[in-house]
């Protein structure tokens, strides 16, 4: 499985299934895996960085060089848990799970608000000042209780992003 000349035996559709706590029917995994098998140019079985940015919607994404972290080698099972965050059928606890990851950059378990202030300023670029970010997300973590000085744990963040209504959706086109 996750090589270009390999075929998905109903075994692996259900195991990837599984591994992506159901968010993906088994018509979208088979589809998911052509894709996965496009991407994968070499045929190594895992999709590297490089591979990835040819995706014009991932390269794009102002967080790509974030997401490439997360990203790179993934085999396909990988490759579709990752993607699961992004289903329609996925939680709020999933999809904010995913957005803590993107945040936690040194992959401690722990955001602060320099790191939070960073990613901002990937998403924002000069559209707002660094005051106006500063000022902003303070005011978020004071409403959730939290102050500059707070760590917050995927817990926290849950509690935080948690009551937003996040759009974080992909479609997955079926053959």
């Amino acid at each position: 499985m996750g090589n270009a000349s390999s075929t998905l035996t109903q075994y692996d559709i259900e195991e990837v299934q599984e591994h992506s706590n159901n968010l993906f029917s088994q018509q979208e995994i088979v589809s998911l895996y052509k894709r996965f098998c496009q991407l994968d140019r070499n045929s190594k079985g895992f999709i590297s960085a490089d591979e990835f940015l040819s995706v014009p919607e991932f390269a794009m994404n102002p967080l790509s060089q974030r997401l490439l972290k997360m990203a790179d080698g993934l085999n396909f099972k990988e490759f579709v848990a990752f993607l699961s965050a992004f289903s329609t059928k996925a939680s709020m606890p999933q999809k904010i799970h995913l957005i803590f990851k993107v945040y936690d950059s040194d992959s401690n378990g722990k955001v602060t608000f320099n790191g939070i202030l960073e990613v901002l300023r990937d998403l924002t670029g000069s559209f707002m000042s660094d005051e106006q970010r500063e000022e902003v997300l303070s005011k978020v973590l004071r409403e959730a209780g939290y102050s500059r000085d707070s760590t917050l744990l995927l817990d926290d963040f849950i509690k935080i992003f948690g009551k937003l209504d996040l759009k974080m959706e992909v479609e997955v086109p079926v053959d």
